[in-house]
């Protein structure tokens, strides 16, 4: 993987205990950062944290709700009372299967609390501290914010939602010198998807990871570590000149299905 500089950068990743968050946090700190895992399974965040460390990098884990403003906000103080904060990766979020006739109010509201207040309550704690010397937010979207994806209805809304906050940012912050961009990954063969794929379609797991596999025009998953990849990129000093912007990664999922 490519290597950037992040020496004596102050990274955050919420939802950097696992899939994606995981390989967020361990390649942001293989190139130099520290990294602070924000994540509500303290356990699991506190195991990518034990691995970054025997390799003789920097990463600490917090227990955190990004959906409880205070709990979020009490977090971001502290940590940004010992050290300048960079870049906030908004990577936490949950997912829902069901179109409008199957999602209930408890399914939206628990797909909002998390996927748009939580981006909404990480934000808002680090932009007063960004705003004396800049810095660099990054959104995880979907695809789903920008095609209409089957069975999707509260997901898709939560990361609308997210989209148009990163727009919304990247607008009000420019002169800030704060940086906001988002990513829109298709799928990506995470724990979760395995764990999908088990609980919903028992007996036929290899016949749906196959189908799901089959559904980006490329014929595969996206790995977690491709975008991480792409996150360096956009959160180092090369793409200074990059804000406002969602990239789509998503081997042809939006452009090339048809």
């Amino acid at each position: 993987m490519s290597t950037f500089n992040y020496n004596n950068k102050t990274v955050l990743v919420t939802g950097g205990g696992s899939g994606i968050g995981e390989a967020l946090s361990t390649q942001f700190a293989l190139n130099g950062a520290n990294v602070h895992i924000l994540d509500h399974n303290l356990e699991m965040a506190q195991k990518v944290v034990q691995q970054i460390t025997s390799e003789g990098y920097n990463a600490k884990a917090h227990s955190c709700d990004v959906s409880n403003q205070k709990e979020v906000k009490s977090i971001i103080d502290a940590i940004a009372k010992e050290q300048e904060l960079h870049i906030l990766i908004n990577n936490a979020g949950i997912a829902h299967v069901g179109n409008i006739e199957h999602t209930t109010e408890e399914d939206l509201d628990r797909l909002y609390n998390v996927n748009i207040k939580g981006v909404y309550n990480c934000i808002s704690a680090v932009i007063p501290h960004m705003k004396q010397f800049g810095g660099i937010i990054l959104n995880m979207a979907s695809v789903a914010s920008s095609v209409g994806i089957t069975d999707r209805f509260a997901y898709s809304m939560t990361k609308g939602a997210v989209l148009t906050m990163t727009y919304s940012i990247a607008k009000d912050y420019i002169n800030y010198n704060i940086r906001c961009n988002s990513i829109s990954p298709a799928r990506v063969h995470t724990p979760f998807v395995d764990n999908f794929i088990k609980k919903n379609y028992p007996g036929q797991e290899d016949e749906m990871f196959d189908k799901l596999s089959k559904s980006q025009p490329i014929g595969r998953m996206g790995q977690p570590k491709e975008i991480a990849a792409l996150a360096l990129f956009l959160c180092s000093d090369e793409a200074t000149f990059i804000t406002g912007t969602d990239f789509p990664i998503d081997g042809g999922f939006i452009k090339l299905n048809n």
